[in-house]
């Protein structure tokens, strides 16, 4: 192993050339890469696809829910599907803008707040896997509950405490978060986003070191406005390291009936129109010690091993949307005629059917497959595999979910509430894409995802070469990094043009998922020659390739979705001594890995011929004003109106 490869992962700049970057950069640079875990080294499946290791052996034989984990969770799942069929209107809670006190209430006395949390805590005490049952359920049914118990759960108080928690932390807030106490997750502000160096919300200590005095306001705090708790991420003083002043960022358990504790306003969105999101003010709360998370400096951490888990609940949720949708149009296509034939018998139709249902079924397999891996071990690294399925999982269920207005036509545009009152069937369509807009966007856009992926994919070459490129080093360390990278190279990227053989394929595997598998491997290897390829072409000027990154990105998630959803065939299969249901099955696979071939091959072709840079150079001159006449035409809008607070509209 090199020395760069032993680089501590808190020391960005022995990986990645920090010279010509800005402070803000810089600063940004410095706390993400102090916040990534350097003892998590899992082989990932994910993360080898890049370096052109196709592990096979970590989906095969498919990781399945153990019988006796499924029956723990079907009491509660069955009663929950029971509880929203029959105490529960999607509809009207989208009208109102509101969830009844009484299902909260209910909600909260069937465990549905409390789904992790251990039983010694007051929690139901499930796995991964039954959470994520209950939220495709609930993302089949409605929006607005999805996201108050996800959110609550998976980034709210139970998630970081069951992962970072004290035990004292565990016993004081753990049982009243699963009896029902809402809670939330306070990252977002004003002007900071994806970005936490610019975090303005700050906590000082206190004179006599008890508390931390917290102060700034967050935006966007999912669950906010009805939360008895929170998790807060704020500034807190920057300690020396390595003979240089960092930022810290720290994680506070907040109550909110504490003194200085403000829900400033609800914010009111597109979709979701129950979603208790607002705006919390915080002016001189006194948080005492007892109440960080972690450790002083440690809340980044936090806030990223809470939102690898927490968006696992994403492409759970659209996997349930997914099938509603498919539910919706099979009936409509069966039973809807035009030209003399339903229509789904036309092959127009058809082709969107096909693709809902196929990429449903891979959806669901990246799910469950990454849920595995929590359950195998609840701080497991699975960084990789949740940003792909969130990625993969949110654009799909978009696609489906306009697939599916497409096919009901007016229909689908039509309100539920609408349809009903002319008596038609209220197949709420309109709601479920109003709704399912913000997936792509929440706990990470498709875009950051993508930066955060290609930064995963790069990490190895970063660790193996990256101080070559480092102007900051000195030329004998840079010329020592070379002879090291250089050894490494060596060894490695000639494996890259050999054939090899795919290790679980002995496993009796049909020939149509094998030959799928082959591909995969073929071009899991064609992917890592292609990256390295680019890193040597473009040099540290790699991370503003953007585009290029987010192409080699979706190449490897392809992947993964190709050789999840073989892996779980051939698990499926295996089970059902049908034949009938082993050949449609295959049939279903076998259409979806032939689309995801095409879409590799297009996204390779991609990679040499694109029209990136005249694209950005496009952008740059319509953002600088130069087409006039994209601008003529419009109706201007003011900026305010004489009787609203600029300010106001800005929240």
């Amino acid at each position: 192993m090199t020395n760069t490869q032993n680089a501590p992962h808190d020391n960005p700049e022995a990986l990645i050339d920090t010279s010509k970057m800005t402070a803000g950069q810089r600063a940004a640079l410095e706390l993400t890469e102090a916040a990534r875990d350097a003892a998590a080294e899992r082989a990932s499946f994910g993360g080898g696809l890049f370096m052109g290791q196709f592990g096979l052996d970590q989906l095969l034989p498919f990781p399945e829910q153990e019988a006796s984990d499924r029956a723990r969770g079907d009491a509660f799942v069955h009663g929950l599907e029971k509880f929203l069929r029959e105490r529960t209107d999607p509809d009207a809670i989208d009208r109102d803008g509101e969830i009844p006190d009484d299902v909260i209430a209910e909600l909260g006395r069937m465990g549905a707040f409390g789904i992790k949390v251990a039983p010694e805590y007051g929690g139901l005490g499930l796995s991964q896997t039954n959470y994520c049952r209950a939220a495709m359920l609930l993302g089949g049914w409605c929006g607005n509950l999805t996201a108050l118990i996800s959110a609550h759960q998976s980034i709210g108080v139970p998630q970081p405490l069951i992962l970072f928690g004290t035990e004292e932390q565990k016993r004081n807030y753990l049982p009243r978060v699963a009896k029902g106490e809402i809670s939330a997750f306070a990252l977002t502000e004003q002007g900071v986003g994806s970005d936490p160096a610019r975090m303005e919300t700050h906590a000082e200590l206190s004179p006599d070191g008890t508390h931390f005095i917290l102060n700034g306001e967050k935006l966007w705090c999912t669950n906010g406005t009805k939360a008895g708790l929170l998790v807060v991420m704020a500034k807190t003083p920057p300690k020396i390291v390595a003979g240089r002043e960092r930022n810290q960022i720290t994680a506070f358990i907040v109550e909110t009936d504490w003194p200085g504790v403000e829900v400033v306003r609800r914010c009111h969105f597109m979709g979701l129109r129950a979603l208790y999101n607002g705006i919390i003010r915080f002016h001189d709360v006194r948080v005492p010690r007892k109440n960080i998370i972690l450790g002083e400096g440690k809340g980044l951490k936090v806030a990223l091993s809470t939102l690898n888990t927490g968006r696992l609940t994403l492409p759970a949720a659209c996997t349930g949307l997914a099938k509603r949708c498919l539910e919706i149009v099979r009936k409509w296509a069966n039973e809807r005629e035009q030209w003399g034939a339903p229509i789904g018998r036309h092959a127009a139709i058809a082709d969107k059917i096909a693709r809902i249902a196929a990429n449903t079924f891979a959806m669901e397999a990246m799910t469950f497959y990454t849920a595995s891996l929590v359950d195998k071990d609840k701080k497991a690294d699975i960084r990789i595999e949740a940003a792909m399925a969130k990625l993969w999982g949110t654009e799909r269920a978009w696609e489906i979910v306009d697939a599916t207005m497409q096919i009901r036509g007016g229909r689908g545009y039509e309100t539920a509430d609408s349809l009903r009152e002319r008596g038609e069937e209220p197949a709420p369509v309109e709601r479920l894409m109003r709704d399912c807009r913000i997936n792509t966007i929440f706990e990470g856009s498709s875009e950051i995802m993508r930066l955060f992926l290609a930064r995963e994919a790069l990490d190895p070459h970063l660790k193996a070469g990256g101080a070559v490129l480092n102007s900051q080093l000195p030329l004998a360390a840079r010329a020592r990094a070379a002879v090291n990278a250089g050894f490494f190279y060596a060894k490695w990227y000639p494996k890259l043009w050999l054939p090899k053989l795919v290790p679980g394929m002995k496993t009796g595997v049909d020939p149509k998922l094998a030959r799928h598998l082959r591909y995969a491997e073929r071009a899991s290897r064609r992917l890592a020659r292609r990256l390295f390829h680019a890193m040597i072409r473009f040099g540290p000027k790699l991370e503003r390739e953007q585009v290029l990154l987010g192409r080699f990105v979706d190449i490897g998630t392809e992947l993964f979705a190709l050789t999840a959803s073989c892996a779980r065939a051939h698990s499926l299969m295996k089970q059902t001594a049908s034949r009938r249901e082993q050949e449609d099955l295959l049939q279903l696979v076998d259409y979806f890995c032939r689309a995801a071939r095409l879409r590799v091959e297009e996204l390779s072709r991609g990679v040499d011929r694109n029209a990136d840079s005249a694209g950005y150079r496009t952008a740059r001159t319509v953002l600088e004003g130069h087409v006039p006449a994209l601008s003529e035409g419009m109706v201007s809008r003011p900026t305010s109106r004489p009787h609203e607070d600029p300010s106001r509209l800005a929240a």
